[in-house]
């Protein structure tokens, strides 16, 4: 089990890159993170839904995702509380206080996903949550030291060195916790060095010194993991290209406080024709191409939100200066004359006016749809593959001009009359390289034609041959047990 000192210090991408390692080297391997937080979701061979970090290094095990890879999903709906997803579907929703008297009951699904990915694998590389250290949180934990304990697996600690202050993290880690969790840490890893690495060959010296653990690895920083889908928008938002003068085509993204499913914006990121800006609260929707709503997990909040940013204005505005406009799902609801929600499923039940830019309204109600689908653009029949996450039925004169048409036949989505505000349930948009490649030939670009998913193949490969160069594997193996 690879935990940290505290969140964003790189356990995700530790672990999927050890999971390509092992898979090449013949194991057969299965990634588990008992609890997860994001917004950032994938669909499972199940139709169940995990958090997009499992999704990513089961691709790097080259295994099909599953629901039991991450039993225990919270989606953020609001400051405190969130929706609880256990194995892959909703359990319900709590706020954070009370979602730790709900913890003790949701140990045995989390221990039955465990058992099951290990009666498959060689090895299972399990993630940790946020931090070791929180022992304010240790009671009836099931993310960090009490999943380590309850399922007897070694630990080993990772830290963050850019970040500052790696050695009081890894030495306080050993202070602070319960000495029968410090007696499950075997090792520790020091991650994302930049520069000489032997100019921390006495730090690294100093942490096994204090806390009795060996060093399992000082690796340095992996510039191509901007490349890798981002599990939290924080990341997100650090990986702005924006400012970018050697582009054709501007597209801004507004970062609303509960955007979700954003990797679709990755394949888009990676395009040289493109200035993908992330624009932060504060700021102007700048002069561009396209703006993109992205999905949401709480869309009338955010919702309000963009009209408390003024950005409602600015995409008026932009829409009158002859702009495109493409919502993404909860995106596509905001684009609606209404948006209602009558069980209260994402809060109070209510309806709210929408920004009027398609003739459509939306109701928040029936099952979530999760699955993958296939289909064709309307209006151009280009091929597209990605998968739909949702809750909410779209009905309007604008439906009956669709976005897409599905190998069975079903519509989805909306297309104003003019063609230029489109809305569509549809996750995985520009995932598909035909279906970029039509886009960005639309806003007057000239695409190099790209294979997304080997890109993404070629730097999980990287990402285990750097892993393979700085960390101890064979310790590794020799620890699991």
């Amino acid at each position: 089990m690879f935990q940290g000192t505290g969140s964003n210090v790189g356990k995700s991408l530790m672990v999927a890159g050890l999971a390509r390692a092992l898979t090449l080297r013949g194991l057969a391997v299965r990634p588990f993170k008992p609890q997860n937080m994001s917004n950032n979701a994938a669909v499972t061979i199940e139709k169940g839904e995990i958090g997009r970090a499992q999704a990513l290094q089961a691709r790097a095990a080259r295994v099909a995702p599953s629901i039991h890879m991450n039993p225990v999903l919270l989606k953020p709906q609001s400051d405190v509380g969130a929706q609880i997803i256990v194995q892959g579907r909703i359990h319900g929703s709590a706020k954070a206080r009370d979602y730790q008297a709900l913890k003790p009951g949701l140990m045995a699904h989390v221990l039955d996903s465990f058992a099951r990915m290990k009666r498959d694998a060689d090895i299972v590389l399990v993630e940790g949550a946020g931090s070791a250290s929180e022992v304010n949180l240790r009671a009836n934990d099931i993310a960090n030291m009490g999943f380590a304990r309850a399922a007897d697996v070694p630990v080993i600690l990772i830290g963050d060195i850019d970040r500052g202050g790696v050695i009081a993290s890894l030495v306080g880690t050993k202070a602070v916790i319960d000495p029968d969790d410090a007696a499950l840490i075997e090792g520790f890893i020091v991650n994302r060095m930049r520069g000489d690495a032997t100019l921390f060959a006495d730090g690294m010296r100093f942490i096994s010194a204090r806390t009795g653990w060996p060093a399992i690895g000082l690796v340095p920083h992996f510039d191509e993991a901007a490349r890798l889908p981002a599990e939290d928008a924080y990341e997100l938002a650090e990986r702005s290209v924006k400012g970018r003068k050697d582009t054709r085509i501007r597209i801004a993204v507004p970062m609303l406080p509960w955007i979700a499913n954003f990797d679709d914006l990755d394949p888009l990121a990676a395009e040289p024709e493109v200035d993908l800006v992330m624009v932060k609260r504060g700021e102007p929707l700048p002069v561009c191409d396209l703006v993109i709503l992205a999905g949401s997990k709480a869309t009338i909040a955010d919702l309000a939100a963009l009209g408390t940013a003024g950005w409602d204005i600015d995409l008026k505005a932009h829409y009158r200066r002859g702009g495109h406009i493409l919502g993404i799902c909860g995106g596509y609801q905001m684009l609606g004359a209404s948006i209602a929600d009558p069980g209260g499923i994402e809060g109070a039940a209510g309806e709210v006016e929408g920004l009027g830019l398609l003739d459509m309204a939306t109701v928040l109600t029936g099952d979530k749809s999760l699955t993958e689908v296939t289909g064709v653009s309307v209006a151009d029949e280009v091929p597209v593959r990605g998968y739909e996450m949702h809750v909410g039925r779209s009905e309007g004169p604008d439906c009956a001009r669709p976005f897409l048409r599905f190998q069975n036949g079903r519509p989805d989505g909306a297309v104003s009359a003019d063609g230029r505000v489109m809305g569509t349930y549809l996750h995985g948009l520009f995932m598909d390289d035909r279906q970029r490649g039509a886009w960005l030939a639309r806003l007057g670009g000239a695409a190099v034609p790209r294979d997304h998913e080997a890109e993404i193949d070629a730097v999980l490969d990287r990402l285990a041959a750097h892993l393979e160069a700085h960390v101890d594997i064979e310790a590794l193996l020799r620890i699991a047990r």
